[in-house]
């Protein structure tokens, strides 16, 4: 069988970028079950309410829900645990650094497979005020308009 290659994605946290300031960004590997393992190739996971900490030297990945295998039997797995994160030691040390600094939370942003393993991307983040949201949406908004105007002149409306 042929090795699976490319990368297929699970599950994104497109508010994660709107909630936050993103500072830093980290691949990191899953371990997994193998009833997780399947539901996520079938492409069910939700990490909205994910975060991740790092506790006694380990990474560990909390919150995200990857729902319970439909053909599973009594080995199915609970689908909120918390699952450890595979990262090296040098990117453990600085993310340790970084979170205790204060301000900062390590948030899952995607879930995919890589070359047939589970990967997790997580940011190192800071939280964005409402004002700060705001002015992002403003500046959204007015680019935008920027471009139609821009749009409609080389039309010649």
């Amino acid at each position: 069988m042929p090795k699976e290659q490319g990368r297929k994605l699970v599950a994104q946290n497109r508010k994660a970028r709107h909630d936050y300031h993103i500072d830093d960004v980290y691949e990191a590997g899953l371990v997994l079950t193998g009833t997780e393992v399947k539901s996520l190739r079938a492409g069910h996971a939700t990490l909205v309410d994910g975060f991740a900490h790092i506790r006694d030297g380990e990474a560990w990945l909390s919150g995200v829900h990857i729902p319970e295998y439909t053909e599973g039997t009594w080995t199915n797995h609970e689908p909120r645990r918390e699952r450890k994160l595979l990262l090296h030691r040098g990117e453990i040390v600085r993310l340790i650094g970084k979170t205790k600094e204060g301000g900062s939370t390590l948030i899952p942003l995607s879930l995919y497979f890589k070359d047939g393993k589970a990967k997790v991307e997580i940011a190192l983040a800071r939280g964005k005020r409402s004002f700060d949201k705001r002015q992002a949406l403003a500046e959204r908004q007015s680019k935008r308009e920027t471009e139609r105007a821009l749009a409609r002149r080389n039309r010649g409306d």
